[in-house]
This record gives C-alpha cells, sequence and structure tokens, in this order.
C-alpha cells in the first residue's frame, strides 16, 4: 500500500497531521509516540514576538467537545528557532509552523524569518477566533485573505497553507481568496465560536467570555466545509474538525482533503493520531486499494429529486 501524499509541495510519508495548538511542539507527546510515525508536526501558533494569552480560565468541556480561548500563547520565533526547531528536525517527519499576527506587517516580517528556517511548509493562522486583533481580521473576507496572502508568498519559497475560519457565511468564497493570492493550499477548518456559561455564577466558563470550539461535535460541519472549497478550489486541502480515527480521516479525504490533522483527539488520547494512521491501512486493505490517492475526492453524492 501506498501512503504517501504530497500536500502542497510538501512530501509525507502518510496523510496524518497534528493540528497546530494541540500538539505544543512535540516534546510532550514524545514521551508517549513515535513522532517518526506521524506524516507531519503542525507547530503551535507562533509569532513574531513572545505572546501571553488571554487570562484564565481558557480552556473548557463541553459535550462531544471542548472549548479554548488560549489566545495564541507562544514563545515567540526567536525562541522557536533556537530551542524547538532542533528538536524536530530530529525526526523523519515534516515540519510545518503555524504563524500568527496582529498586522499584515507582522505576518510579512514572521513569514520573511520563517523563510531562512530548516522547515517544510507554513501555515498562516488567518483564523483564530479568541485574539482580539488580527486572525479574523483578515480571514473572514476573499479580499483580505486574497491580499494578506499574496503579500506573504511574495516573500515566502517555502510551501504555504492557509487556515481557513468556518466562522463566515461563504466558506469556498474564503478558499478562493487565498487560492488567488498565491496558496499552495488551504487547511480547514478551524475551531467554531462558542460560548458555555456556569449556571449558577450565571457568567461565561471562559474569562474571554467566547473560545473555539473543537472535538467530534464539529466534525459533520467540517466535512461538508472540506467538501464545499473541494469543488471551489484546485490546489490541495488538509482537512481537520473532530477526527478522531481512521474511519474519521477517510470521510475527509473522500470529502475532498488531500491530509488530515488531529486536534482536540490529542487530548482525549495521545496515540490518537498513530491509531488514525493504522486505521487508514484498515480501510485501503478492507477495499483493496494500493494507493490512497485514489480515494481523494470520490464521494459519490445522492442525486437529489
Amino acid at each position: 500500500m501506498n501512503t504517501n501524499i504530497n500536500l502542497a509541495g510538501i512530501k509525507m510519508k502518510n496523510p496524518v497531521t497534528v493540528a497546530s495548538g494541540t500538539f505544543g511542539y512535540g516534546r510532550e507527546f514524545h514521551q508517549f509516540l513515535d513522532l517518526n510515525q506521524l506524516g507531519g508536526i503542525i507547530t503551535k501558533g507562533t509569532s513574531l514576538k513572545p505572546k501571553s494569552g488571554n487570562k484564565p480560565p481558557r480552556v473548557c468541556e463541553t459535550a462531544s467537545g471542548m472549548l479554548n480561548s488560549i489566545g495564541l500563547q507562544n514563545p515567540g520565533v526567536e525562541y522557536f528557532a533556537q530551542n524547538d526547531l532542533p528538536f524536530l528536525r530530529k525526526f523523519d517527519t515534516a515540519v510545518i509552523v503555524n504563524a500568527c499576527g496582529s498586522t499584515v506587517e507582522e505576518y510579512v516580517e514572521l513569514c520573511k524569518i520563517l523563510n531562512t528556517l530548516d522547515i517544510d511548509g507554513v501555515e498562516l493562522n488567518l483564523s483564530c477566533p479568541n485574539v482580539k486583533a488580527g486572525c479574523m481580521a483578515f480571514g473572514n473576507s476573499y479580499e483580505g485573505v486574497r491580499e494578506i496572502t499574496s503579500k506573504v508568498k511574495n516573500v515566502l519559497d517555502k510551501p504555504l497553507i492557509v487556515k481557513l475560519t468556518p466562522n463566515v457565511t461563504d466558506i469556498a468564497s474564503i478558499a478562493k481568496g487565498a487560492e488567488d493570492g498565491g496558496a499552495d493550499g488551504v487547511s480547514l477548518i478551524n475551531t467554531l465560536l462558542g460560548m458555555k456559561i456556569d449556571i449558577d455564577k450565571r457568567r461565561p466558563i471562559l474569562a474571554n467570555n467566547t473560545g473555539g470550539l473543537s472535538g467530534p461535535a464539529i466534525k459533520p460541519v467540517a466535512v461538508r466545509m472540506v467538501y464545499q472549497v473541494a469543488q471551489a478550489i484546485k490546489i490541495p486541502i488538509l482537512g481537520m474538525g473532530g477526527i478522531m480515527d481512521g474511519k474519521d480521516a477517510v470521510e475527509f479525504m473522500l470529502a475532498g482533503a488531500t491530509a488530515i490533522s488531529i486536534g482536540a483527539g490529542n487530548f482525549m488520547d495521545p496515540y490518537t493520531s498513530v491509531n488514525t494512521i493504522k486505521g487508514i491501512e484498515d480501510y485501503m486493505e478492507k477495499y483493496k486499494i494500493e494507493n490512497l490517492k485514489d480515494i481523494i475526492g470520490t464521494v459519490q453524492m445522492n442525486e437529489i429529486v
């Protein structure tokens, strides 16, 4: 069986990556699993300068999912380059850096630095729902996404994947903005904006009031959006949103995703990613599929009368 995948110019041994913000920079999960087994690691959101994030509480559990409002806390790109990247490069897996910022200029300066590093690609975070500046300001319109994608691509020689927000009315239009701006691929979906209220205190549980909903609860929405985007663009899709096993992963690939990311599943079981790889292989064996690429986008839609 051939599980090799080329995602936007990034060659991976299998289509399973770990989603930004759910795997740190790999050190904690290295205690549980062999990182060499992964197709790719997408780092925690990394900014030009260190960010302290939002005040706690920043995480709470929901039915079939979780809300988070971390606010992109990270040590900054200089620290990442000196301390985390050397650790990640020890492993035979693609390293994709999730890049975040508050202004167009900040994104551009960050990507100039990332372009000089030994990484395989950049995931441009235009979709974080729980920071006060940046991300959503650029990611919720065709023009905004096209403009920032174009400016970043001008300073970046490495593959560029633009991460899209689901908190819009027309996800296909947003994806087209990324493609028209020169993106090599898109990733979707990021978390859905949500809220949970403590009925005794009559206050939202999260200090930021709202946060991003992830986990199995959002999977049907994510699959639908991946399918819609696959019909609208020609560049590859990195699909994510509630994937917990190989069956979920195959569902995303049938809808049009070239590769997938495990997010909240990493918190529930640190072995979710490697178990998903095995699940995909089991599916291929069951249906005698020799090349995984043969299932991408092959869902047969029902005829609507």
